[in-house]
């Protein structure tokens, strides 16, 4: 049985459980999509981005946050999707992503990441009973960044395991193969 301060927001054991709860729903691609509101610390209004050459499609640019960089992911690139069109309901939703090493282990390092998403919905509530275990295959995304499938409303919601889609080793070694990319085709 897990303790209440294991279920602290910004804790391995909070973010890793996946299972009953709150959460915040919102589309990428024409899909619902949900985050544990434990990962998230802001919404914001899309606002222009400052592009960095040189990076990952996906990754679309920075945004200032309050004198810090935050890099902005589109979501719908990362999942293999088109790029994200930008409307009057684009968000950017502001998630602290640990710092996860490819062997699961979790480093020191938390960065707040921005997702670019489609529109935010709402917040919902989910009991465990909700919630099924990850799909194997069929989902459209990567089987690894599932944390599990909720019932509600008589649909399926994909619940994120955002420490997986936003792993900041993959992350930095996508980028790092594009700056390499980059310069071998400089000289």
């Amino acid at each position: 049985m897990t303790n209440s301060t294991d279920l602290a927001p910004g804790t391995a054991a909070g973010r890793a459980t996946g299972r009953g709860g709150r959460y915040l729903t919102f589309v990428i691609g024409g899909q619902v999509f949900a985050l544990g509101i434990l990962d998230i610390t802001e919404i914001l209004a899309f606002r222009t981005l400052t592009a960095v050459p040189m990076m990952p499609a996906f990754l679309r640019g920075v945004i200032n946050l309050r004198g810090r960089v935050v890099p902005v992911v589109d979501m719908a690139t990362r999942f293999g999707m088109n790029t994200t069109e930008i409307s009057r309901r684009t968000s950017i939703i502001i998630v602290e992503a640990a710092g996860r090493l490819d062997d699961g282990s979790e480093t020191a390092l938390h960065q707040d990441i921005g997702i670019m998403v489609d529109a935010v919905n709402e917040v919902i509530h989910l009991d465990d009973a909700d919630i099924e275990p990850p799909p194997h295959f069929g989902a459209g995304i990567r089987a690894d960044f599932i944390s599990g499938m909720a019932k509600y409303r008589g649909d399926f919601t994909i619940i994120l395991d955002i420490d997986r889609v936003l792993s900041l080793d993959e992350l930095m070694a996508l980028g790092q193969a594009a700056a390499g990319a980059a310069d071998g085709g400089a000289e």
